[in-house]
């Protein structure tokens, strides 16, 4: 019996062992694996970096390995390599190394042109949001004159793409989708997408770099009714507009162009909204240039001119003159504060044309509230009633008239009459009316 317990001990042994051994087998390839798993994850990891440090170096040699600037358009030409596949080898006239184009995607520049603009919450504006604003602005470096040239040429790509889909619309009645408006080029999608997106971002770069010159612009037009932040939102559009039309090929310079679009945003947008009484726009030139000449005039003689002489200098008449003073005139309102202790009002000392003006008030109401009580009868009931007690001329005609008016009998019209006085009795039309009555 011993034996036999001696012999069930060992061969239990030996298991406890061969399983010891299997297990540290088992441990020992796991770890092998995930070494290995790690090991090419490493890799790929390593060569993901040196594919983006590689296109970097390569784009743009001047510019740090880590700019946000090359890691984007390595990370784009990553993302679309599998779709590009063999057609990297192909040229395109839009080189991926640009370093003026900053990061903006988004096709919406005038948009995003404005919104940089509106720094305090809800576009409430604060000196301290305009500090911050300039100092943005401020870091934003200037354009060469060839880098202009190179932005130019981009955004004429840019409005010949968007001439191309607008012109697709007119034909087939809607807007192509990016597919369709590759082929319209005769591009694969992923270069047309590229080709797109840097024409966008030359437009964004291109206003960016030149929004200091609408803030100088803007200083010279201060409080002529627009507050500084809208002269810069105004001005802004206008360089929007500039940056549009410029064409590089007329040999000056994109500043010098912008200038008359900024200046002319600006001037229209104070002739627009600055007066409670809007002026044409060249009525509002006019006065401004009345302003000038009465300015030299004033330095030149050393007196306030005479409307003569400013007349004379303008070459226009006196009454013409006079005429556009008058309409510069801003209103005043009647609840202007008059007095020291501010206690009275413009309007208690203006006295009225009206014999009585709480009455004056009192018909217009009547007159408002019976004009509502009328539309809810028909055409025909209201007219008759019109005619028969003259709410439109003041004189009541008779049946018979009014009978004659619709070429019906005057039964006829009395029963019309009879049917729409029922119809003024009820509650829901009354009511309005029973205030009048004292």
């Amino acid at each position: 019996m011993t034996s036999a317990t001696s012999s069930k001990s060992v061969t239990k042994q030996k298991s406890n062992v061969t399983k010891s051994k299997k297990t540290k087998s088992l441990l020992k390839e796991g770890s092998q694996k995930n070494q290995h798993s790690k090991n090419l994850s490493e890799k790929k990891s390593t060569s993901k970096k040196k594919a983006v440090t590689s296109i970097t170096k390569k784009n743009n040699p001047t510019e740090p390995i880590l700019s946000d600037e090359n890691l984007e358009i390595a990370a784009d030409q990553l993302l679309n390599a599998t779709e590009m596949k063999n057609e990297e080898s192909a040229s395109l006239d839009i080189q991926n190394n640009d370093s003026l184009i900053g990061d903006l995607t988004d096709a919406e520049a005038r948009e995003k042109a404005l919104a940089s603009i509106k720094l305090g919450p809800k576009g409430v504006y604060t000196e301290d949001s305009i500090r911050v604003y300039l100092q943005e602005i401020g870091r934003i470096r200037l354009l060469r004159p060839d880098e202009e040239i190179e932005l130019a040429r981009k955004i004429a790509d840019l409005l010949h793409l968007e001439e191309l889909a607008i012109q697709f619309e007119s034909e087939h009645g809607n807007y192509p989708t990016k597919k369709e408006w590759a082929a319209l080029v005769n591009m694969p999608m992923a270069r047309f997408r590229r080709r797109l997106m840097l024409a966008r971002r030359a437009k964004e770069k291109m206003v960016q770099s030149n929004l200091r010159l609408v803030v100088s612009i803007a200083k010279k037009y201060m409080n002529r009714g627009l507050s500084f932040q809208d002269l810069i939102q105004e001005g802004s559009l206008g360089l929007i507009r500039a940056a549009e039309k410029f064409d590089h090929e007329k040999g000056y310079k994109f500043s010098t162009y912008a200038t008359w679009w900024i200046r002319q945003a600006i001037t229209r947008a104070i002739a627009d909204q600055s007066r409670t009484i809007r002026l044409p726009v060249h009525l509002y030139e006019t006065i401004s240039r009345i302003k000038k000449t009465t300015k030299v005039l004033s330095q030149e003689f050393g007196r306030k001119p005479s409307e003569e002489e400013i007349a004379e200098s303008m070459e226009m008449t006196i009454e013409k003159l006079r005429f556009i003073a008058k309409s510069a005139q801003l209103p005043i309102s009647l609840e202007t504060p008059i007095g020291k202790e501010e206690d009275s009002r413009l309007g208690d000392f203006i006295e009225s044309d009206s014999e009585n003006p709480e009455l004056d008030v009192a018909k217009t109401l009547l007159r408002e509230d019976l004009e509502g009580v009328l539309a809810t009868l028909s055409p025909r009931e209201r007219d008759v009633l019109r005619l028969r007690y003259g709410l439109d001329d003041g004189r009541m005609k008779t049946l018979e008239e009014i009978g004659q008016i619709f070429d019906v009998t005057r039964e006829r019209i009395r029963q019309i009459e009879a049917k729409a006085l029922r119809k003024l009795r009820h509650p829901n039309r009354n009511g309005v009316l029973k205030e009048y009555i004292k």
